[in-house]
């Protein structure tokens, strides 16, 4: 779980259930947040706002004790938002300013929002929680309540590497209308997708994925896509068909479906438009048992098949568009140019990042559920000897 603003003065993330001995510095979480920054189509704000991270429990010497992991990420811009932004109460005098002409002026960053943007939390935010400006939604709905998700997700990763050898990856598969065909990129090109301004190997894709991005820009827009994520190394069963809750693609797509501006997930790809005589991945028998194909993403009944798990995930357009849309202005209940604070134009490269984590979170949860808990050691034991069995159960 996490909490925290958008523009408070930390996030705080906590994840419990991490067993003893996994690796993690604060160095390792810097760079996996530097990671969440990047991408063409970012706004100013990544370029002045730093994540300055500290651990502040659950981790000794660098592994984990086995306690729950709290981490903690600052908000470099807090100075100028310490005041509209405390905890406590302030003195009403201390959101004015002297505008040097006789008068007072509330401080800018304190006006009250009452024009919700559409396709934002806002609205439906403000009725929920009976709020007379928008500002207490945004800055919880906003998508910076991520790194945190990222950071928790390395704790996830690392434990994933640790006891089963599994490697998560993603790649930007679309850019509105532009798309690259290229298969599921592998565990070796993380370096390269990460130096991508874009998150593609596709050099035909980059160029036209950029054009599009700036495009949307100059014409005061926004612009969505699609990621893939893949994981690789994780072992059969995960999962259960034996109730609707426990489904592994059920949890993936909650997870993915969880982040902000998420519109539809798809597990596997190329499946649903053909018919069963070529959907499904048939499995042939030389060396050893194999599959001819990965249509169904590594997931069939509701449980990983030892496949590469595919997850594809569309995310529309950021909703804070500088061609504003209209709205109603809730102070005066007449129609209005939405609010605009500022966006990127495109967050579909973080998008990905993002998903990594989710996908490695959600894992993580389903290892621990198969296998136990307690320590690296005991878990990475339990994991090899169950594969030992599935390798015996294949070659007879």
């Amino acid at each position: 779980m996490s909490a925290g603003e958008s523009h408070g003065e930390v996030l705080v993330g906590i994840i419990d259930g991490v067993p003893k001995g996994v690796v993690l510095s604060t160095q390792k979480l810097a760079d996996e947040l530097a990671r969440r920054r990047s991408g063409h189509g970012r706004g100013a704000r990544q370029k002045f706002e730093q994540d300055r991270v500290r651990i502040l429990g659950g981790v000794r010497h660098g592994v984990t004790i086995g306690s729950p992991v709290a981490i903690e990420i600052a908000n470099s811009e807090w100075p100028k938002w310490q005041v509209v932004m405390s905890s406590d109460p302030v003195d009403p005098k201390d959101l004015l300013i002297d505008a040097g002409t006789g008068d007072e002026r509330e401080v800018a960053r304190n006006r009250p929002l009452t024009r919700p943007r559409p396709g934002h939390a806002d609205l439906a935010g403000m009725m929920k929680f009976d709020h007379e400006d928008a500002r207490p939604v945004l800055e919880r709905a906003s998508a910076r309540e991520t790194a945190t998700r990222v950071a928790l997700g390395l704790v996830a990763r690392q434990f994933l590497r640790q006891v089963a050898g599994i490697e998560i990856v993603s790649h930007v598969v679309a850019v509105g209308s532009q798309t690259a065909d290229i298969p599921a990129p592998l565990p070796q090109d993380a370096d390269r997708l990460d130096a991508s301004p874009v998150r593609t190997l596709d050099e035909d894709a980059q160029a036209r994925f950029i054009a599009a991005i700036d495009d949307a820009k100059k014409s005061g827009d926004t612009i969505g896509g699609v990621v893939e994520v893949a994981a690789y190394g994780v072992p059969v069963g995960l999962g259960s068909y034996t109730q609707w809750d426990e489904r592994l693609d059920a949890a993936l797509a909650a997870a993915l479906m969880s982040i902000q501006s998420a519109k539809s997930v798809e597990i596997g790809h190329d499946q649903v438009d053909r018919p069963g005589s070529m959907a499904h991945d048939e499995i042939v028998v030389e060396d050893e048992p194999r599959r001819l194909s990965n249509r169904a993403g590594g997931i069939e009944g509701g449980m990983s098949n030892g496949e590469p798990i595919l997850a594809r995930v569309g995310f529309k357009p950021i909703s804070t568009v500088p061609r504003a849309r209209s709205t109603i202005d809730l102070a005066t209940g007449q129609q209005a140019p939405a609010l605009h604070q500022r966006s990127d134009a495109s967050q579909i490269v973080p998008a990905a990042v993002i998903c990594e984590s989710m996908v490695a979170l959600t894992l993580a949860n389903e290892i621990l559920k198969m296998f136990g808990t307690g320590s690296v050691e005991r878990i990475r034991a339990a994991i090899e000897a169950y594969n030992g069995r599935v390798s015996e159960r294949l070659n007879p």
